[in-house]
C-alpha cells in the first residue's frame, strides 16, 4: 500500500504506517523544523515543506492500493482551548484541504486523526461536515475515539480517528489490549539526567527490563535527544515538594508568590508522573512543567518521545523548543500502527 501524509508534523503517523507495511512516499508539512525531522527519519520519502494549499498534483503513479493520512491542525478543537473552539477560527477550516486532496487523488483509503474535541466543537458541527463531505466522495466511513494507553502506548491520550474506504469495506477498529504500559516500563532504562541537560548522545543507564523498552531500543547502543529545559532554582525547588501523581497543590504557597493567583492554576501544571501508570498527555510538556517521576527536573525530549512510543532510532531536529513541540504534537506511532494494521488486513 502506498501513502501520502499531509499535515505530517515530525512523522509519527508515518512511523506507525511503516510499521504496518505502508510505504509513505510523500509528506507535506509547513513547519520547517518538523519537515527537517521528517526528512531525516524518512529518507526515502519526498517531503514538501510548503503550505498544503500549494499542493496540487500527485508526484507519482502507482497500481498499488493507496491511502491518504493526516491530522489537520487541532489546537482549535482542543478541550483546553475554549477561546478558539468555534466557527470563526480559520485554522479550524484547514480540514477542507484534506478533503480537497482526497478529491484530487481519490485514494482507496483515508485516515484523518484529530483531538477528542472535534466531537464536541460547535456541537459536532465540524465532525459532521467532514464525514458528510468524505461520504460524498464515495467513502464508507467509521470513526472512533481511541485511548493510546489501550494499544500499548505508555500514555493516556485520546485521539479521534476517521477511517474511510472506497471499496465499501466495513472497517472495525482494533480492540484494546488487556495490559497497559507504565511510565517505569517506558523510561527507566534511559540515562539519568540533570536540570538543563543538553547531551545529544548518551549510553543507556541500564539494560531494558520491559518488553516495551526492548522494542523501542532495538539494536541501538546509544540514545539521542537527551535534552532537558533548564529551569530556575525556584522552579526546581517547587519540584522537590511534589509527590508522584501530585501537582502544584503540593507546592508551599511561599514558593508560588510570583503568581497573581496561584489557586487558579490548571490541574495539569507541575504534575509529577506516576511510575506505575501510563503517563498523562504529553502535549506541551515544557509549558505544563511535567516532572520526571523520580528526578527533580522536567522530561527530556527522549523521555517524552518514549512516552509517545517513538522508537529510539527516531531523531528530532531543530532547537529544543521545536523538538519539544514536535513530540507533543505527534500521533503516537504505536497507536497509529494499530489502526493501519487493521486497514492492511481488511478484506
Amino acid at each position: 500500500m502506498i501513502g501520502i501524509e499531509i499535515f505530517s508534523g515530525a512523522g509519527g503517523m508515518s512511523v506507525g504506517a511503516a510499521m504496518a507495511g505502508i510505504n509513505v512516499k510523500v509528506a507535506v508539512e509547513l513547519d520547517k523544523y518538523a519537515a527537517e525531522t521528517y526528512s531525516f527519519n524518512h529518507p526515502n520519502a519526498l517531503i514538501l515543506n510548503e503550505d498544503i494549499r500549494k499542493f496540487h498534483s500527485i508526484p507519482f503513479k502507482t497500481k498499488e492500493s493507496t491511502i491518504l493520512l493526516g491530522g489537520p491542525p487541532c489546537q482549535g478543537f482542543s478541550l483546553s482551548n475554549q477561546r478558539t473552539r468555534n466557527l470563526t477560527n480559520v485554522n479550524n477550516w484547514l480540514f477542507e484541504e484534506y478533503i480537497r486532496v482526497a478529491k484530487m487523488w481519490k485514494p482507496d483509503w483515508v485516515v484523518l486523526e484529530n483531538v477528542s474535541g472535534l466531537l464536541l466543537t460547535e456541537d459536532g458541527y465540524f465532525l459532521n461536515l467532514i464525514t458528510r463531505k468524505l461520504k460524498r466522495l464515495g467513502y464508507n466511513l467509521s470513526y472512533e475515539l481511541l485511548d493510546a494507553s489501550d494499544y500499548g502506548v505508555p500514555q493516556k491520550r485520546q485521539r479521534l480517528f476517521i477511517v474511510g474506504s472506497l471499496e465499501r469495506t466495513n472497517f472495525s477498529f482494533p480492540l484494546p489490549k488487556r495490559t497497559k504500559v507504565s511510565v517505569k516500563e517506558a523510561i527507566s532504562d534511559l540515562p539519568k539526567l540533570k536540570n538543563g541537560s543538553f547531551e545529544h548522545q548518551l549510553p543507556y543507564k541500564k539494560k531494558a527490563e520491559s518488553p516495551f523498552a526492548r522494542k523501542q531500543r532495538g539494536q541501538m547502543k546509544y540514545v539521542f535527544n537527551n535534552y532537558v529545559t533548564k529551569n530556575s532554582a525556584t522552579v526546581v525547588e517547587r519540584y522537590k515538594h511534589i509527590p508522584q501523581g501530585g501537582n502544584w497543590e503540593s507546592i508551599p504557597p511561599k514558593l508560588l508568590a510570583n503568581y497573581k493567583d496561584y489557586t487558579r492554576c490548571h490541574g495539569g501544571i507541575y504534575h509529577r508522573l506516576k511510575e506505575d501508570e501510563p503517563s498523562v498527555v504529553i502535549g506541551n510538556y515544557r509549558k505544563n512543567m511535567l516532572i520526571h517521576p523520580k528526578e527533580d527536573r522536567g522530561l527530556s525530549v527522549r523521555e517524552a518521545a518514549r512516552l509517545q512510543s517513538f522508537p529510539d532510532w527516531f531523531e528530532f531536529k531543530g532547537f529544543l523548543t521545536h523538538q519539544q513541540q514536535q513530540v507533543g504534537n505527534a500521533v503516537p506511532p504505536i497507536l497509529a500502527k494499530a489502526v493501519f494494521d487493521k486497514i492492511v488486513n481488511s478484506k
